[in-house]
């Protein structure tokens, strides 16, 4: 599972800066548990793993043996660690019991996505534990170090006020996120109108490996428009396996009132009469006669920086960057040093829209969204330090 040694990861931490250490568990053993478990192995200076919790105790021996960790068989056993909050990356189905049992222990918890399976389930997890400010999820896209970038400038005001965004990259949920935050858009109804077409595509790639297949097969197109009212609107565009098809890449498109952002590209009036075009640059290290590894550094616009890695020296790809961004967050939100990364309510309003988008497209209809019970609510805003000293008591 591990490819490097501690020894060959040169970490990078400025002299200033001297970082806390963020701990927690991990419920779970599947491909993005081992995420959360490579970013503790990578960075120990950051992140601590306080134990894993698998069924399984084979399971449990091989994590111990692949990354030096503790392993449960309870939740209630991985407790005892004292972590600063716990990591769920279990199925969807078992995702709302779990948080239910972690909220009535006090626990700050970070629920992978989505936090329910359906919208029922959404409702009753929300009535169960909406109120206690203990629920955060792993929505990392947004902090990707493009889509930051990209976002850095919306709010900037660098393409005036934003009225629509086309996204075709990952799916459902994830997208609607990032539709959400380039618009601002909140918890309002939306009304979402699907169609999908079908058309053949190699397929070379897949979770398992290359395929070394250069047959086109029937792949399904999923088109989406998300009428968000007076806050805009967003495209969804997917195709079947666009997560690993290197023929179907990533495109987002940022417009408004005054330019617009393509992929890299940004458009905008200098003045009056002066439309401009203009690129974020991304800048790494480790390419020609530079030996300090491949990294990236930071992203540029027109000589300033819009983005900076926070993790340089390791090495780490966008999503690792992202993850690794959302457990610091956590970190600090559970400390009272920062305010939530990405509460239980915008998560459901995610799922919410991503369920009407499949709906539309199954039923060839337009599907609107209802004003749900988490509509305007800001779970998870309020600082976990007190709580956290009375649970290491307790315990």
């Amino acid at each position: 599972m591990r490819s490097i040694s501690p020894a060959a990861v040169p970490v990078t931490v400025p002299a200033d800066e001297t970082p806390r250490v963020t701990r927690y568990a991990i419920v779970g053993n599947g491909w993005r548990a081992s995420v959360f478990l490579r970013m503790a192995y990578l960075m120990p200076e950051r992140f601590q793993v306080t134990g894993v919790v698998t069924r399984r105790a084979e399971a449990g021996v091989q994590l111990e043996t692949d990354w030096g960790v503790p392993t449960y068989r309870t939740i209630d056993e991985a407790l005892t660690a004292a972590p600063d909050f716990v990591v769920l990356s279990v199925p969807w189905a078992v995702t709302p019991e779990l948080i239910r049992q972690l909220v009535a222990a006090g626990v700050p918890t970070l629920a992978e996505t989505p936090p329910a399976p359906g919208l029922a389930e959404m409702r009753s997890l929300w009535e169960d534990v909406g109120a206690s400010g203990l629920v955060q999820v792993a929505e990392q896209y947004a902090l990707m170090p493009l889509h930051a970038a990209r976002i850095q400038l919306v709010r900037d005001g660098l393409i005036g006020t934003p009225t629509s965004v086309q996204v075709s990259s990952t799916h459902l949920y994830h997208v609607v996120s990032l539709i959400r935050q380039f618009l601002g858009a909140g918890f309002e109804p939306a009304r979402v109108r699907s169609q999908t077409f079908d058309g053949p595509l190699v397929d070379p790639i897949t979770p398992t490996g290359w395929t070394n297949d250069t047959e086109p097969k029937t792949a399904r197109t999923i088109l989406s428009t998300l009428d968000f009212g007076t806050a805009g609107m967003g495209l969804y565009d997917f195709t079947d396996n666009q997560w690993w098809n290197p023929l179907r890449p990533d495109h987002l498109t940022v417009r408004g009132s005054h330019g617009e952002i393509q992929d890299d590209t940004v458009v905008r009036m200098l003045d009056a009469t002066t439309p401009a075009t203009s690129r974020l640059e991304r800048v790494t290290t480790g390419t020609g006669m530079n030996y300090e590894g491949l990294d990236l550094t930071h992203l540029t616009f027109e000589g300033r920086v819009v983005f900076r890695n926070p993790y340089r020296g390791v090495g780490l790809s966008d999503d690792d960057i992202a993850v690794a961004t959302l457990l610091d967050r956590t970190g600090a939100w559970v400390r009272g040093d920062g305010p939530p990364p990405y509460p239980l309510a915008e998560a459901c309003q995610d799922h919410l829209i991503g369920l009407a988008i499949d709906e539309s497209a199954e039923r060839a209809e337009p599907v609107a969204t209802t004003h749900e019970p988490w509509a305007g609510q800001k779970s998870g805003t309020g600082s976990q330090g007190e709580d956290k000293e009375q649970r290491k008591e307790e315990i």
